[in-house]
């Protein structure tokens, strides 16, 4: 069972590992699309104003952010789950956890960065700036992801609990199939209806996560998964065709 996650805007600085190897990546099959992604970004990075406008980065923001681009191929990595930063990352705190709670995140774990495509928890990766809906230069991340990543998805076997945002998954689409899952996370309110969350959402995700892979061996099935997390307090049901749903406890929606 894999669990899908976004990436995050923020990340960590620094980062004690070798540069940046595409061939060391998981899902080499990547390869090529992730160069030709590198490759883009390197151009858009030349001229400092408009990477700015294309990366939306404020004037405080934009030095540190154009510079980590313009090195990242020769700057430091460190594992892609502690490289990012941000509400569901720091809810996750993967730091914090104790040798195998952090063994279960490298082999259930997967970050869907668009600069990279789909990595492991452990795939070392440098700081860098970009998001999904970002404009390069030659080329739509839409429609240069989602063929590459919905390949590398459909060859994987096993379930895979799907936690990316929206705009992520568009990237890299689900296989057809009834153990690939996209969840949704809600709230009960006083009234016994589930309403979506917005704020609460990425803290959800990650606190959700810590307490499933602190707690022990991650399931085979969705069903096991269903049951293990509602025994923990975060009740996850099927909902429509193709989703989960996700309660986060103890949190109402705003009014």
């Amino acid at each position: 069972m894999r669990f899908l996650l976004p990436p995050s805007e923020t990340k960590r600085d620094g980062g004690l590992g070798a540069p940046l190897d595409l061939a060391a990546l998981s899902f080499p099959m990547l390869t090529d699309a992730r160069r030709a992604v590198l490759d883009a970004l390197a151009q858009l990075s030349t001229d400092d104003a408009a990477a700015a406008r294309a990366l939306k980065l404020g004037a405080k923001a934009a030095p540190l952010e154009l510079a980590r681009n313009r090195q990242l191929e020769r700057s430091g990595t460190m594992p892609a789950i502690e490289r990012y930063t941000g509400v569901l990352y720091d809810a996750l705190d993967v730091g914090s956890w104790g040798a195998d709670a952090r063994a279960r995140a490298s082999r259930h774990l997967m970050v869907h960065s668009a600069l990279f495509g789909l990595v492991a928890a452990d795939d070392a990766v440098p700081a860098y700036r970009l998001s999904h809906d970002t404009r390069l230069p030659g080329l739509v991340l839409r429609s240069h992801w989602a063929p590459a990543n919905a390949a590398v998805l459909a060859a994987c076997e096993g379930p895979f609990i799907d936690l990316r945002s929206e705009g992520y998954a568009a990237l890299g689409p689900l296989p057809a199939r009834d153990d690939a899952l996209f969840v949704r996370v809600v709230a009960i309110g006083d009234d016994g209806v589930a309403r979506a969350l917005n704020h609460f959402n990425k803290k959800g995700k990650g606190e959700y996560l810590r307490a499933l892979l602190q707690h022990g061996p991650v399931p085979a099935s969705v069903d096991e998964l269903c049951a293990i997390s509602t025994a923990l307090g975060w009740p996850l049901r099927r909902s429509r065709p193709g989703e989960l749903e996700l309660v986060v406890p103890g949190t109402l929606p705003p009014r």
